[in-house]
Order: structure tokens, then sequence, then C-alpha cells
């Protein structure tokens, strides 16, 4: 299997061996699809049935407001999912878009069949049921956490509060975001230029040292 390497590492497959994992995606009707980027993978409006997993490359989710406003959501890399909290609470439509950020390969899986267990791989339903229920879970968490950047009111108290959650979940001061800073502006919901200005004000401060995006923290706030 040509991305059997990153299925192995994917959490929705956790405990699946290799044996068993090509007939588990035949019974959830597996698509693989090439993508370049830029290109829609899921349209929001559309049909909420399917969740994916990237296989290479990035894909960014994203939703648009009322006023028109492109809100970042994520960018995933290989071996994450995306969609899937839509696709299992059988949402009427996707109310986000899924689209690729760079040239790759995705896997699209029937969420209809979850609940359709086959002779083919019934005896690994449970198991691919119990790990979506923890990615499900681990998803909660990062969108609370996100919602807990946007609560601070300024550009500075956004960007210092995402970092520093990125650090600590890493246990380093340098880390690296995963989007650039157009999609970094979008996920903490401000203006590009602003975000830029608030960077060069942190560096000159010695709070942070940044490049392109990877970041190291110097110190702490008061």
């Amino acid at each position: 299997m040509e991305y059997g390497p990153v299925l192995a590492r994917c959490p929705l497959f956790r405990g699946i061996g290799a044996k068993e994992l090509p007939g588990l995606l035949d019974c959830m009707g597996a698509v693989p699809r090439q993508v370049r980027r830029g290109e829609t993978v899921l349209a929001a409006g559309g049909p909420a049935t399917h969740l994916g997993v990237v296989l290479s490359g990035r894909v960014q989710v994203s939703r648009l407001t009322a006023e028109g406003q492109r809100i970042v959501m994520g960018e995933l890399g290989p071996g994450q999912l995306f969609a899937e909290s839509f696709a299992c609470a059988r949402a009427e439509a996707l109310p986000v878009t899924a689209a690729a950020a760079a040239d790759g390969a995705v896997l699209l899986l029937d969420s209809r069949r979850l609940a359709v267990p086959c002779s083919a791989a019934c005896g690994f339903h449970g198991r691919l049921i119990a790990n979506l229920l923890s990615v499900l879970a681990e998803k909660n968490l990062f969108l609370a956490g996100k919602v807990e950047h946007l609560s601070a009111r300024t550009i500075r108290e956004r960007l210092l509060s995402y970092l520093e959650e990125l650090s600590a979940r890493t246990g380093r001061a340098a880390v690296t975001v995963p989007f650039d800073r157009q999609a970094l502006a979008d996920y903490l919901c401000v203006d590009r230029s602003a975000l830029s200005r608030t960077i060069g004000l942190l560096r000159r401060e010695g709070v942070l040292e940044a490049e392109r995006n990877r970041f190291v923290l110097k110190r702490k706030e008061n």
C-alpha cells in the first residue's frame, strides 16, 4: 500500500494492523485523490458525508463569515483528519471548506458506513469508532484552546497566547506554526499587516524571535 506508513500513524487507524487495513478501507468506501495547491477538497454547502485523511501535502480548513471574512480553522499535515466532526454529526451541509494548501493527496472515507459493518472488516469497526471518539475529543480540546486565544482583546495577546500554547505542548521555546503569515492572521482573526507590525514590535522588545513561520519565545511578559 503506497501510503501505508502514513495511515499507520493516523490516529483513526490506531491498533489496526497493516494486513487488516485494506479490507477496512474497502469497507469504508475509501477513495484516494490527488490534489493541487488551492484545489477544493470538500466545499462549504456540500454534503457532510465524508471525512478525510491527509496522505501528503497539507489541507487547510476555513470558513467564511456573513461579511465575507475568511477564518482559518486549522491546517493539517499527513496522517491528520479533516471534516470528521461534521460527518459524524450528520450535518445537513458542511459549514467549512477544506482546500489543498500544497500539492498532495487525500483519502476520503464515507462516514455513513461507520454504522454498517460489512463481513470484510466488521471485526475492526469497534476499534475504528473508538479511535474516532478519541480524535473528536482531542479536536474539542483544540477548539477550546482557540476560543481562549480569540478571547484576548489585542493582537499581541492573541499571538502570544497561541505561541505559548505551542511551546507548552512541545516543551520548547522554539515553535513552528503550521501557517504562512496570511493564514496565521486568518486563524487569529486579525489583519495581516497589523499582525506583522505586532511581530516586529515584539522582536524589537526582545519578547520573541521570528523568521517566517518559526518563532522563539525569549521571555514571559509580566
